[in-house]
C-alpha cells in the first residue's frame, strides 16, 4: 500500500475495507465448517454427557482459535504483499 506521509488514499482504504470484510467473511466459514464436524456428532446423536460437552467444548476452542488466526493471517497478507502499479504489466527491465 501507498503511503504518502501517513496518509491514505481512497483507493487504498477501500482495498484495506474490502480485505477485512473477506478476512472476517473467510474466518467465520472455516470456524463453521471445523465446528460442525468436530461438534456436529455431539449435535446429532445421541451421546454420553461427557463425550458431548467434550466435543462441544473442543468444537468450540478449536473454531475461535482458527477464526483469531484465519484474520491475522489474511489482513499480515494482504499488508506485505505489493500491489502492482499496472496489473498484468511487467517492468521495462525484465
Amino acid at each position: 500500500m501507498e503511503q504518502n506521509r501517513g496518509r491514505r488514499t481512497q483507493s487504498a482504504r477501500d482495498a484495506m475495507t474490502v480485505e477485512i470484510g473477506y478476512a472476517l467473511f473467510s474466518a467465520a466459514f472455516a470456524a463453521a465448517v471445523v465446528f460442525g464436524a468436530l461438534a456436529g456428532p455431539a449435535l446429532l446423536f445421541e451421546l454420553p454427557v461427557t463425550v458431548e460437552k467434550v466435543q462441544l467444548a473442543t468444537g468450540t476452542s478449536v473454531a475461535a482459535v482458527l477464526f483469531v488466526f484465519r484474520v491475522v493471517s489474511v489482513l499480515i497478507r494482504f499488508r506485505q504483499a505489493p500491489q502492482p502499479s499496472q496489473p498484468g504489466r511487467t517492468s521495462p527491465d525484465s
